[in-house]
């Protein structure tokens, strides 16, 4: 019974983990992150870094807690937003999956916590994500596969010259398409999910 248990708890905490993992794409990540910070000593890179992930994490925490509340106080259900988050998801990652890189991320110019934080760090996907998660499988789950995800973000960050020696330009992006690709099957699973409670409510 305690193996089921742990089992079944471990499956929930993947489940939660791979969304926001996905979403935050942090391979599909680096190359902009190297851009953005090639002219940086090594000390002014490290804390910023810091410093992204920190307002990353914020971020994330404040809409974790605050969106849900708004979302109840418009009359928006777990399965409304389940579609609708679904769909931008899944626009989301077909758009990502067809346009270059370049075209990808964006994030402006100067160097500094809003263009790496957010939306390079977190997006507008990642925060989708993590709002159904809360809906799937709690404030605790969610929380603890934010702080894998943010510290996964930062060591990819750390040693981002050397993943982009090892896996080279086309790696990552392979690596980033594929991500996206299961991006685009989880939104297609939450609209199904979310369609399929609504038509058994009115039966």
């Amino acid at each position: 019974m305690n193996a089921i248990v742990m089992q079944f708890s471990f499956h929930n905490l993947l489940m939660a983990f791979v969304p926001i993992f996905v979403s935050i794409d942090v391979l599909g990540a680096i190359p902009m992150f190297i851009t953005l910070t090639h002219d940086l000593p090594d000390k002014a890179k490290k804390r910023l870094i810091i410093e992204a992930t920190l307002a990353a994490g914020t971020i994330a925490l404040v809409f974790l807690v605050s969106g849900k509340l708004i979302f109840n106080l418009m009359g928006i259900t777990e399965d409304d937003f389940r579609i609708g988050g679904g769909i931008f998801m899944l626009a989301l990652g077909v758009t990502s999956l067809l346009a270059s890189e370049e075209t990808h991320r964006n994030p402006g110019t100067s160097v500094g916590i809003v263009p790496i934080g957010i939306p390079l760090i977190m997006g507008p996907a990642a925060l989708t994500a993590i709002i159904i998660t809360v809906d799937n499988y709690g404030y605790w789950l969610t929380i603890l596969s934010l702080t894998v995800n943010l510290a996964i973000v930062w060591l990819a960050f750390r040693q981002s010259e050397n993943i982009m020696r090892v896996l080279g330009p086309a790696g990552t992006k392979a690596f980033g398409k594929v991500a996206w690709l299961f991006l685009v099957a989880i939104a297609v699973m939450m609209i199904r999910v979310g369609v399929t409670n609504i038509i058994g409510k009115h039966q």
